[in-house]
């Protein structure tokens, strides 16, 4: 992975979802192409092998279990993803905590398949917490910004300093960025990256979104 780096969320949303995921993910890697900047879509499970089969920038997926081949209905396995072209994964989104001994066990598994791990934390403290468990990517998303209009490194900076400070790895920032502005203050405050959802996905043209953000990198 090559840093600075700007993750697309694709959520659940329906302007993501199937075919629409395919397009999105093609315009990730246009823009990629274009502009020389790394972008990773971040895609629903269900939708990984159609997105992986069609784009060759990394795909990352939104959830993995810490299970192994067996009698696991409904978990999402680790093998099943690398084989079905995924590079990397997210792991404690807001909108699917998991308790540290989970976190800690999908991360062992995702070293068994060479997966990258980018884990979510929603302060500094959990931030240092999950930096110690040692995965490629911590990312910082206060999830009292998350989809909102105020991004997290206008309104709340020191959070991204402080994560900094006590983060080893690569860190993103997430949580209300929509515009350049907000990418650049992110990045002066330390961030390696973004993570972003609506403030593409919802836009009216998602490619030009793209390239706004990418842009401060």
């Amino acid at each position: 992975m090559n840093f600075p780096v700007l993750f697309v969320n694709f959520k659940t949303y329906r302007e993501a979802t199937g075919e629409k995921a395919v397009e999105l993910a093609r315009i990730c890697q246009n823009v990629s192409r274009q502009t020389n900047k790394q972008v990773v879509p971040v895609v629903q499970v269900s939708d990984l092998y159609r997105v992986s089969k069609t784009v060759d920038i990394p795909v990352y997926v939104q959830r993995v279990d810490p299970v192994t081949y067996g009698s696991n209905t409904g978990s999402v396995l680790p093998e099943g993803l690398k084989q079905n072209g995924a590079s990397g994964v997210v792991i404690n989104h807001s909108e699917d905590r998991r308790t540290d001994d989970v976190v800690r066990r999908c991360l062992e598994r995702c070293r068994d398949q060479k997966l990258e791990a980018m884990v979510c934390a929603k302060n500094p403290s959990e931030a240092e917490s999950i930096s110690s468990m040692n995965p490629d990517i911590v990312a910082i998303e206060p999830p009292e910004f998350i989809g909102g209009d105020i991004s997290v490194s206008n309104a709340k900076p020191k959070i991204i300093t402080r994560s900094r400070k006590k983060v080893s790895q690569p860190l993103i920032c997430g949580a209300g960025i929509r515009k350049k502005e907000d990418v650049q203050k992110a990045i002066d405050l330390g961030a390696d990256g973004i993570f972003v959802a609506s403030g593409v996905v919802k836009t009216e043209d998602p490619e030009n979104s793209i390239k706004k953000l990418v842009s401060p990198f």
